[in-house]
């Protein structure tokens, strides 16, 4: 094959590739609505209105749905991935904050600040199952990829609650620092992590005794204390690393989750909320709800790459190829 052949055969196969794309979907509190951005793009594409309220935010397991916690309408709403149009609800009790999905997609725990308690909803027939108590002002729900264990965390009684995810019963309780608001396990089903708000900490549990290993503090330079609000956590599916949102902060930390030590702080937007993974775990997106828009963190570099904005008061989000 002559050079010239060669160069024109590698220019097809460059076009013929489609280029990355990471859909990042973004509940906007105060517009009632989801707004669409190109993570890669970075830009907005559209914005569709849903409920009141809206915070919590997860795919179904295939990709082709969205569920939504309308907190004010009282209903998690289920929107069509591709179009945004709202395609049924499902019944997720009083003021829905925010959810889990169970690991095989087939329920949602949904904490319920206003009733203390915790909805369990099937998601094929669309009915509540079991409400559960929680302590007060129940907020953050986790769902353990073993699917053994959902935790809830509740904000005023300052407890993780640890459920039977096969009874559905209460089997333990753990105290934690003020006001935990999220919660995450690891990839392995191992490790709990529990942010608390008013604490300033991360607390890390070891699931298969429901024992505390280490409470991790955080202290940004030149940030008064008391804004350093942890919030939204997640891990990596390596174990390598943990990342937590710090509200008024400003930052997400950067944590060695093998050493459990900070390693790093990242100037984010104001105020952030909630922070999601990419598919592939190469990127890492906040909400930023003070500054109205969400920042892109690339994860090999842990460098924050850009600013979109998204509208009023993002809150919560989730990533799709």
């Amino acid at each position: 094959m002559s050079r010239s052949a060669l160069a024109v055969g590698l220019m097809m196969a460059a076009v013929a590739v489609p280029a990355a794309a990471e859909t990042v979907y973004v509940t906007l509190e105060k517009d009632n609505a989801v707004a669409v951005v190109d993570g890669i793009g970075g830009k907005r594409v559209k914005t569709a209105k849903v409920g009141l309220r809206p915070r919590g935010i997860a795919l179904s397991r295939d990709g082709k749905q969205l569920y939504v916690a309308a907190s004010d309408s009282h209903a998690i709403q289920i929107l069509d991935a591709d179009t945004l149009k709202v395609v049924g609800k499902l019944p997720g009790g009083r003021d829905p904050e925010t959810f889990a999905l169970s690991p095989d997609g087939k329920r949602l725990f949904v904490s319920n600040e206003d009733d203390n308690q915790l909805t369990v909803a099937d998601i094929a027939d669309k009915k509540i199952l079991k409400q559960l108590p929680m302590g007060v002002e129940p907020e953050g729900v986790a769902a353990s990829p073993d699917g053994r264990w959902v935790v809830c965390t509740s904000e005023t009684t300052n407890m993780a609650h640890w459920i039977d995810a096969q009874t559905l019963e209460v089997a333990d309780n753990s105290l934690v620092d003020g006001r935990p608001r999220a919660a995450a396990f690891s990839a392995d089903s191992k490790q709990l992590w529990v942010t608390s708000e008013m604490g300033g900490n991360v607390a890390v549990f070891d699931v298969a005794s429901r024992q505390p290993i280490k409470t991790i503090a955080f202290q940004v330079p030149g940030v008064p204390q008391e804004k350093i609000q942890p919030v939204g956590v997640k891990l990596d599916d390596a174990g390598q690393w943990a990342y937590v949102a710090l509200g008024p902060a400003n930052r997400v930390a950067v944590i060695d989750a093998k050493k459990l030590e900070v390693k790093d702080y990242l100037l984010v937007g104001q105020r952030v909320w909630n922070i999601a993974f990419s598919p592939d775990q190469k990127h890492l997106y906040s909400a930023n709800g003070a500054s109205n828009d969400i920042s892109v963190i690339d994860l090999e570099s842990h460098k924050v790459t850009k600013s979109i904005a998204v509208g009023h008061y993002p809150w919560g989000l989730v990533v799709a190829p």
